[in-house]
């Protein structure tokens, strides 16, 4: 009889300390072999350059090296579907229980309950723990139980929630002797998972107590560039958001920790409202008749609509991964607002760009700026492209660094004329939603 053990799985959670459900695994009486599986049904949809596996795969990689250094032990990296691995796993070892933090998106839950039912067949536990949030599904509700519709009531909960429970660390990292090697070749390059290392780099991130006290005063000006970076972090764990909520609260000024449960409600709201991943959450607006030109939508992409913050905008996705939060609003609303094209697309989009792509703050987002979400803004509220320059960027700085020839004659010539935009955009949404 083989020696049982049990598996932690990472997926959104790359980190080996502060980790909530590999914290329990290593607290049990079996030993760990931590793993992790690069999942071909979504690496399938993303181009073979693409940052966030470069990023994943190195991160991956700076774990298994304190593994190997410190304690002789490494994660074993798979690549294939989540159902076929595990049969695997299942063929090679006595398991006892698999452990691993909670997902909120349509795609993990239905994930995690297939393998919840392949693991009970074969008497195998499957233990899941919240880790990625502070509050997770129910924990923030109204009286009668049902969901927070709005972020500022949400917001006010969670905040009494979190002063009067505070914060437990969970310190993995004091327990990896418990870890143990896989009977099998273990590493995996990026060329066998089908990628190649990816030109840009997802960023550092920088949360220091004089950018948490200043991004209130700062945020709102792209050319300060006075952002964290911390979204591609939060996204893939490689940051406990425990330890950033915790650094957060420390400062007077909870601008910067507000931010941090926006994050939280679009994710409860998700997870109670799934269909908002495909449809509007007020269904009357998907009644909107979008015209969708291709064309137009092409100019979008490539900053090229001849207004220039939203050029600016655009061409920093694209050669960045990145975009500042101000201009995402502008670009989404212009996109929705100025040229009638389905925030599906724009969503889409951001999906293959942004580094800190999250399937519930991007839905939230996007369905923010088209009018249709929660929370919403009223549809007839529509941002002034060429205005916004004068609240935001003034002095041109941004403009400068990202649409150099904005000034030249070879720039683009508006695709769109402003006020009959306007016009026709609050036409065409009174007729879908009265």
């Amino acid at each position: 009889m083989k020696k049982a053990i049990n598996i932690f799985w990472f997926r959104r959670d790359l980190r080996l300390e502060d980790n909530h459900g590999f914290f329990k695994a290593l607290k049990s009486d079996k030993p760990v072999l931590p793993i992790f599986i690069f999942d071909e049904t979504i690496l399938s949809k993303l181009p073979k350059d693409d940052a966030r596996v470069t990023f994943i795969h190195e991160c991956l990689e700076a774990m298994q090296d304190t593994l190997k250094k410190k304690h002789n032990t490494t994660i074993a990296l798979y690549y294939g579907t989540p159902e076929v691995i595990y049969k695997q796993l299942i063929e090679r070892y006595t398991i006892e229980s698999v452990f691993t933090n909670r997902d909120y998106e349509p795609y993990g839950i239905s994930r995690d309950k297939n393998i919840e039912t392949l693991l009970a067949s074969h008497n195998i536990n499957f233990k899941t723990f919240k880790d990625q949030v502070i509050f997770e599904r129910n924990e923030i509700v109204k009286k009668d139980g049902t969901p927070y519709r709005v972020y500022t009531p949400f917001s006010r909960i969670w905040i009494d929630e979190y002063k009067r429970n505070g914060i437990t660390f969970y310190p993995s990292e004091e327990l990896l002797n418990n870890t143990i090697k896989p009977q099998e070749a273990s590493n995996l390059e990026l060329k066998d998972i089908g990628f190649t290392e990816a030109k840009v780099k997802v960023q550092k991130y920088t949360v220091t107590p004089t950018l948490i006290a200043d991004y209130e005063a700062t945020r709102n000006f792209p050319a300060q560039d006075n952002t964290s970076k911390l979204g591609p972090h939060l996204r893939f764990g490689t940051v406990s958001v425990r330890k950033m909520v915790n650094e957060a609260s420390k400062q007077q000024n909870i601008t910067f920790l507000k931010e941090l449960i926006w994050r939280e409600f679009f994710m409860q709201i998700l997870w109670h409202f799934p269909h908002t991943a495909k449809d509007s959450f007020k269904p009357k607006y998907d009644r909107i008749e979008w015209r969708n030109n291709e064309t137009e939508f092409k100019a979008w992409c490539e900053g090229k609509t001849g207004y220039p913050l939203v050029d600016a905008g655009m061409r920093q996705l694209n050669q960045t991964g990145f975009m500042h939060n101000r201009v995402r609003m502008l670009v989404g609303s212009f996109l929705c607002k100025h040229l009638l094209i389905d925030w599906r697309l724009g969503e889409a989009y951001f999906a293959l760009k942004l580094h800190d792509y999250d399937m519930s703050s991007n839905i939230g987002n996007w369905q923010w700026v088209a009018g249709c979400g929660v929370d919403a803004a009223p549809y007839f509220r529509i941002f002034n492209p060429t205005t916004q320059i004068d609240k935001f960027d003034k002095q041109h700085d941004y403009l400068k660094k990202w649409v150099p020839d904005y000034q030249e004659l070879t720039y683009s010539t508006p695709i769109v004329e402003h006020k009959a935009a306007r016009e026709r955009c609050l036409k065409v949404y009174k007729e879908a939603v009265s």
